[in-house]
This record gives C-alpha cells, sequence and structure tokens, in this order.
C-alpha cells in the first residue's frame, strides 16, 4: 500500500482559528477521534448542534430530531418543523442591515460580461420571480426542470421555486435533448426553464433547439420559460413558450411557502450503471444544512469569505456551491465559461479578480492546465485564497503536488473531498485541524459513520474494501423518486442496515483514506458521473447495432474515458464508416464530453447465462489485467478477442 508524507500541517493558531476547532471546544472536545465518534453514536445532539452553529433557522420548531421508525434507510429528521430552503440562504441574510448589502453572487460569463447582486438585489429578483412562477400556475409541489447554463437566472430560478415550495430539477447543460427529455419524463416536470443560447469558448451553443427537441418528447410541460441570454433567433411556440421577460411583472415581496422539514426541495438524477438516471430526493432540511455544514463548518467558509466552485448546476456541486455559500452568508461565483479560454489562465485570473478564498475544481481541470505549465498560475498573485478543494474523482500525485506547489504556493491546504449526489455533500475530507497528505482523505466528516468492510461485512484496515456508512446523517436521500425499490437495492442490500457507496477505498491504521476506484460500473468522466447503460442504449437505438457494452479506461486528461464495444446486425458493413457514423450519433445524442473515445466492432460480448453483460470481463480483458472467475460466463472465447483489441489499440501497455 503506499503511503504519503504530509506536505501541510497546520499551527496551533491555524487549528484553534477554525470554525470546526471552535464547535469541537464548545462541545468539550479537543481531539478529532473522540469528537468524530461523538457524532456518529450520538446524531441527535451532532445534528441540532450543527443547525445552531449555522445559524439555521426554523419558521416552526421541529418536535424530534430524529424519528427511525421505518428504519435506518429512511430517517426522518427535524419531525413536524417547518423550514424554506430560500429563507436560511438568502432572506435571512437579505433581512439583516448589516449584511444585505453585501455580495451574495458574482457572476462571469463566457464572453466576458459580468455581473453582481447584492443579498437585497437577489431577493428582490427572486421575489419577483416568484410572483411570475405563481402567475403562470407554479405551485407547492410542482417539479421544474432546469436545463440551463451558469447564468444568474439559474441561481434565482431555483430559490424562487423553492420559495413557492415547487422542486426544481437540475440538468447537465451539456446534455442533448434526449438526455434532458429522459429526466423529465421521469420526473413528471410540469415545467421546462432554459435560455436561447450561451456562450462557450466565444461559441454561440443554441440551447433552446435542444430544450424544444426534448419538450416535443414530454407531454408533462406545461410551459418552457425562455431567457434572453443571446438574443440570438429562436423557433417560438406560442402555446408553450414564455418569455423570461413576462415572469418579471410584479415586484414587492413574496412570502415563503410553510414547507416541512421533509418536503422535497431538489430532485437531481444521478446516472447508475443499469437503466434509467436515479432522482435522488432533497429536502428543505437535508441538502441546504448538509452542504452549509461540510463549507461552514469542515472547509471553514464563514460571511466574509467567497466560494467559487468551478462546476455546472446539473451537477451536484453546483447546488453545493449555492447552499455552501449562501447559507454561510458568503458570497459565490459562477461562471458560464470554461477555465482556459480565451486564455489558459482564466480561472486564475477570476479568483484574483473576486478575490476568491475557497476555490473547488476536479483534478482533471489540473491535469489540464500542467498542460499549459505553471507560467499561466504564476501571471496572478492568488493571494486571497485559503483553501482549495476538490472532488469528483481520485487523484493521482503529480497533479496534486503540482496544484499544491503553484496555486497552493505550498502554504494552502486541499481539501480533498469526496460523496456524492446521494450524500448532499462528502463522506470524506481533509480537516484542517489535521496535517493532510497529496491523494489521501484525513478523516471521515463529522457525522458520517464511515468505514471499509471487506466482502463479509467486516471492518478492514490496509486493504481495500467497499465504503460504507453505518448510521444516518442529515443530507442523506430521502430515497430515489418514486423507486423505493431501486434505492434500497443500490445502496441498502449488501449488508444489513449499512450504506453501501460502490468506491474502493484503502484505510490506512493513521486514519487516512485513500479512494482507488468504484467497485460498480458508473464511469467517473472527468468529474462527471456517467452509466454504461446511458451510453448503451443510445448505441442500440441505431439501427446497424445489435448489443452494446460500454467500459471506463484510465485516461491522463479526464481520469476515466468511456470505451465501446459493439456488435452489429447481421447487415455487412464498412467498419471505419460506421464507427464514424456512431460517433457522430453519440455527439448528437450526449454530446462530445461524454462520449467514448473509441469504439471497436466485436462479435460478441462476454455475458452471463441469464444475457447480462459482464462488463467487468470486458474491461479486465481490455487492459490485460486479472479477468477473476469467468464461470458465469456463457461465451468465455468472447474474452480473448476484447483482449486482442487491447493489445492492438495500446490500451494494455
Amino acid at each position: 500500500m503506499r503511503t504519503y508524507p504530509n506536505v501541510w500541517k497546520p499551527e496551533q493558531e491555524q487549528i484553534e482559528s477554525t470554525r470546526l476547532y471552535q464547535w469541537m471546544k464548545k462541545s468539550g472536545f479537543t481531539d478529532y477521534d473522540s469528537f468524530h465518534q461523538a457524532t456518529t453514536t450520538r446524531l441527535e445532539w451532532m445534528w441540532e448542534d450543527a443547525c445552531r452553529e449555522l445559524g439555521i433557522e426554523w419558521s416552526v420548531p421541529y418536535q424530534k430530531t430524529l424519528d427511525l421508525s421505518r428504519g435506518l434507510p429512511y430517517p426522518q429528521w427535524f419531525v413536524g418543523g417547518e423550514i424554506n430552503a430560500t429563507h436560511n440562504a438568502l432572506d435571512k441574510w437579505a433581512e439583516k442591515p448589516n449584511h444585505q448589502d453585501k455580495t451574495a453572487v458574482f457572476w462571469e460569463g463566457d464572453n466576458g460580461d459580468s455581473t453582481a447582486y447584492s443579498f437585497k438585489e437577489l431577493q428582490e429578483a427572486v421575489d419577483q420571480t416568484a410572483h411570475g412562477f405563481k402567475r403562470y400556475g407554479i405551485t407547492k409541489g410542482d417539479i421544474v426542470t432546469l436545463y440551463m447554463p451558469m447564468v444568474p437566472e439559474t441561481l434565482i430560478s431555483m430559490l424562487a421555486l423553492s420559495k413557492i415550495g415547487a422542486v426544481f430539477s437540475p440538468a447537465f447543460s451539456g446534455y442533448k435533448a434526449d438526455a434532458v427529455a429522459a429526466r423529465i419524463q421521469a420526473s413528471r416536470a410540469k415545467a421546462l426553464i432554459t435560455v436561447d443560447g450561451f456562450y462557450r469558448r466565444g461559441k454561440t451553443m443554441k440551447m433552446k433547439e435542444q430544450a424544444d427537441k426534448a419538450a416535443e418528447q414530454c407531454p408533462s410541460l406545461e410551459h418552457v420559460f425562455v431567457i434572453e441570454r443571446s438574443g440570438i433567433d429562436v423557433p417560438w411556440h406560442e402555446q408553450r413558450d414564455i418569455p423570461w421577460s413576462s415572469l418579471q411583472k410584479k415586484a414587492g415581496p413574496f412570502p415563503s411557502a410553510a414547507t416541512k422539514s421533509d418536503d422535497p426541495f431538489m430532485l437531481i438524477y444521478t446516472s447508475g450503471t443499469t437503466g434509467k438516471p436515479k432522482g435522488a430526493v432533497h429536502t428543505h432540511a437535508g441538502f441546504p444544512i448538509k452542504a452549509a455544514f461540510d463549507a461552514g463548518i469542515c472547509m471553514d467558509v464563514d460571511q466574509e469569505d467567497t466560494l467559487f466552485w468551478y462546476t455546472d448546476m446539473g451537477w451536484m456541486m453546483g447546488p453545493f456551491l449555492v447552499y455552501g455559500g449562501l447559507v454561510n452568508g458568503a458570497s459565490i461565483v459562477m461562471f458560464e465559461g470554461t477555465p482556459d479560454y480565451p486564455e489558459p489562465d482564466r480561472l486564475w485570473q477570476m479568483v484574483d479578480t473576486y478575490k476568491v478564498t475557497h476555490l473547488g475544481l476536479s483534478p482533471t481541470l489540473v491535469r489540464t492546465s500542467m498542460k499549459h505549465g505553471a507560467k499561466w498560475l504564476h501571471r496572478h498573485s492568488l493571494d486571497s485564497l485559503k483553501l482549495i478543494a476538490s472532488t469528483g474523482e481520485p487523484w493521482n500525485e503529480e497533479p496534486w503536488n503540482w496544484l499544491f506547489e503553484h496555486a497552493g504556493k505550498k502554504r494552502v491546504p486541499i481539501f480533498n473531498y469526496s460523496g456524492g449526489t446521494e450524500i448532499s455533500g462528502g463522506i470524506l475530507g481533509n480537516i484542517l485541524i489535521k496535517p493532510i497528505q497529496p491523494v489521501t482523505f484525513n478523516a471521515a466528516l463529522p457525522g458520517m459513520d464511515a468505514v471499509v468492510l471487506n466482502e463479509n461485512g467486516e471492518r478492514i484496515t490496509n486493504e481495500v474494501g467497499e465504503l460504507a456508512i453505518r448510521n444516518p446523517w442529515v443530507g442523506m436521500t430521502n430515497s430515489f423518486f418514486e423507486d423505493d425499490q431501486r434505492y434500497e437495492e443500490s445502496y441498502w442490500s449488501r449488508f444489513p442496515d449499512t450504506w453501501v457507496h460502490g468506491d474502493w477505498v484503502i484505510e490506512d491504521d493513521k486514519g487516512y483514506f485513500t479512494i482507488t476506484g468504484r467497485s460498480d460500473d458508473v464511469l467517473n468522466v472527468a468529474g462527471k458521473r456517467l452509466g454504461p447503460a446511458e451510453v448503451e442504449t443510445v448505441l442500440v437505438d441505431h439501427p446497424l447495432v445489435l448489443e452494446a457494452g460500454v467500459i471506463g479506461i484510465p485516461h491522463e486528461t479526464k481520469g476515466e474515458e468511456p470505451v465501446a464495444f459493439v456488435v452489429t446486425n447481421n447487415q455487412v458493413v464498412e467498419q471505419a464508416s460506421l464507427i464514424e457514423d456512431l460517433k457522430k450519433y453519440l455527439h448528437h445524442k450526449l454530446g462530445k464530453a461524454l462520449s467514448p473515445g473509441s469504439i471497436h466492432l466485436v462479435s460478441d460480448l462476454p455475458k452471463t447465462r441469464n444475457a447480462k453483460v459482464m462488463r467487468r470481463a470486458v474491461k479486465a480483458a481490455y487492459l490485460n489485467r486479472s479477468t477473476g472467475d469467468l464461470s458465469a460466463l456463457e461465451n468465455p472465447e468472447s474474452v480473448q478477442e476484447i483482449s486482442a483489441l487491447g493489445k492492438t489499440t495500446g490500451a494494455q501497455s
């Protein structure tokens, strides 16, 4: 097992200045390990106290902190309480005379456009938009899909919908129409919010065009609200489309809906290994509190800070940016563009421009920056940085150290952060009161009863096992949307009363964790989770494709890249031409970022006797790794063909 040196060691003064340490001390602890144990066994105390530390406000106090009468998979938190996410993220700050003029959000577009809203200005915009939504029939409990780039109206829409008591469902802005339609159909969304177009690398992306194609497949949609971001001409459907300006007719305060603690406020879809995407249900007293806790208490974000996470609202870290920052009274930065356009230093320039204190990024972004060279970072002071956070995929040592040296100047801690959409934040992190090593995580976060288990469900150290959680936490997804069975099968079916997360992890005897990869088939492409079934479904829709199998292989920049193996029907085809056609087809359906880098035509795929493609065998053969037990295969000879392809393409080198 690889060990790493401590490269960041906090001074005692630094330790004592953190919100985490100050909270621990008030609770009678100075040692993190004993404190952590208390937070995972005294659950009610942990989350009651956390809410007090965060200043969470309730319109109706809760009567009971935790009810486990339905079992560990279905905890009920803050029973009887009423709370609204928008009140805690926005209104309580906008109504404080000493805080209302502080900047809530800085926004910068790909083309250099920029604007900012104070908490008071943001509240006025949110209230006006809530009035507009209500006028068009959006009411409590309605689901509204957001298919939008990172523009201010995305944030305004989220907060306005929560004020009404409606549920927003963000979709990745890079999705094509079919992927968006699948999420609308699954949720039966009442409305869709989108833009005419947006800018990316100096080009205009015609988002309304894709939104229209999606809307045509979704009879549940009553309205499509359209923001004029780019001003391009777009087709208009008079019975369905509503310009954003039509929502901005009525000004004045809009009272927050009386939403209960367990009322849903967000439905966010995440990819699984099979079938349709999984809809994680998050509540008003769940996701906002967990995100604010991880950002505020663990990452030390406070009212004077500025949080910037390079992300998309369709990925979990987009909502995390919003609630992790705003619930703590901090400023947030939203960015429409890409970090290396028009020059490779765009991201670092923004850090200086907005005096970013907490920067979130992915290992893929760092590997891309390395290719451009450190000179682009050295053009900027980056003196405002207090912390750099990373999530989305496992690290390797070289880019981690490069970031620590050139962006952090060997003084700024890197907060490795890992959890997931269903977690509302992190399981593991780098708390700021312990030394930090490259690549690893120095602790399970407070309240997260994380362990590594072997195949028998026994706790292990110094060897690879399944990352698992033994007790519930605030922010845990409230099942999957209308699919308890799939939720239980995904996380609770392996060991009794234990959440099995799907990551391979090593915990060493000093309490440091290292993630080595996924224990399921989910791909992690540049920090974006992609279910192989989503790609396979698109491929088999092609008239010449009979079967498809998709795996992820290591990639220098993206971390992981999809590779597809395709069995054609009996028609005679010209291989190169078909492969090129399939690539274009995938780009059209999924977008280039999520499409396989390579497509191979094979005569058959390794399948079990019940006709399930064994992706593990495909991946092992292609990369010349041990295939393990293949006794369940109906056609073991198919493995040899895939292994030969791996040798030919250099994948086994």
